[in-house]
């Protein structure tokens, strides 16, 4: 498999299938927002979402009615409060129930490592003592055969299609990270598909920071060219984090009506463009 190069639209079409499992990674920045918008204005659904920091933009897919269940580690606005979507699809059903799978960061972690090298499962010291095991029939404790020591272990993250925002893409397909990366890389060597989208595609990558990732192009399905795409999460050296507009959502959210009316206007009656103007009114 060699990454090709192709239009969101096509990108999402071609990967992202009715009932699939989604995971859409990127801690802090890098979040792949316009990837998701793009979800919710082709109806995609029936999603398991994986995320280990589902934020606004899972807050949306859930809102708009992508998503059935939901496996995390952590859920909220961030420096806000809760996601109202989120909450409302879980206390109420609106739009429809959500099923729910919560584990710890680590668990998330070593989940998606161990989807990566094909394993089963991830093995690991955690949930000593924890409560989520009382909830979460996935999380089992085993016993070392070397050592005797009680182990934690988790199912293995293989998403089907692992969807990721990065800053480059070079003319063969390789992508480049810099900054926070989280598990974006894990994540997508899990997954059978993925789709990258990037702040821009140049001819080769000059000066690599000494604390980049890189993907080659083997592992990566389909590549667009999206700027601004990461919005309103930031992407380093690029554009800088959108503050107003998380604190803006908290009430956008909280009504049904007025978070419709945000869906309708800027993700149904939008496109991947606009990234680019809201990406250019944060730079800095």
């Amino acid at each position: 498999m060699v990454a090709r190069f192709m239009s969101l639209k096509d990108a999402v079409s071609s990967c992202i299938k009715d009932g699939d499992t989604v995971s859409m990674e990127g801690f802090t920045h890098l979040i792949p927002h316009a990837a998701g918008h793009e979800v919710i204005r082709q109806g995609i659904k029936d999603l398991t979402l994986i995320r280990m920091t589902p934020d606004m933009i899972y807050d949306q897919l859930i809102g708009a009615g992508c998503a059935k269940k939901l496996v995390f580690s952590w859920g909220g606005n961030p420096g806000v409060g809760s996601l109202h979507r989120l909450r409302e699809a879980i206390q109420d059903g609106w739009p429809h129930k959500l099923e729910i799978e919560e584990h710890s960061h680590a668990a998330m972690a070593n989940a998606y490592d161990a989807g990566a090298a094909g394993l089963p499962c991830a093995v690991f010291k955690g949930y000593r003592g924890a409560e989520l095991p009382r909830v979460n029939k996935n999380i089992k404790f085993i016993e070392c055969p070397f050592t005797g020591e009680r182990l934690a272990a988790v199912p293995a993250i293989r998403p089907d299609v692992t969807v990721v925002h990065a800053q480059k893409a070079n003319k063969k397909g390789d992508v480049l990270f810099e900054g926070i990366v989280g598990v974006q890389k894990e994540a997508v060597l899990a997954a059978k598909k993925s789709i990258i989208t990037v702040e821009e595609i140049v001819d080769n990558f000059d000066d690599v920071p000494y604390n980049a990732v890189m993907l080659p192009n083997w592992a990566v399905t389909a590549i667009v060219e999206v700027p601004g795409g990461a919005h309103p999460s930031y992407a380093q050296g690029y554009y800088k984090r959108d503050n107003a507009f998380y604190k803006a959502w908290d009430t956008i959210a909280k009504d049904r009506d007025s978070f419709s009316a945000w869906i309708n206007e800027h993700v149904m009656n939008g496109g991947p463009e606009d990234f680019a103007a809201k990406r250019d009114a944060n730079k800095g």
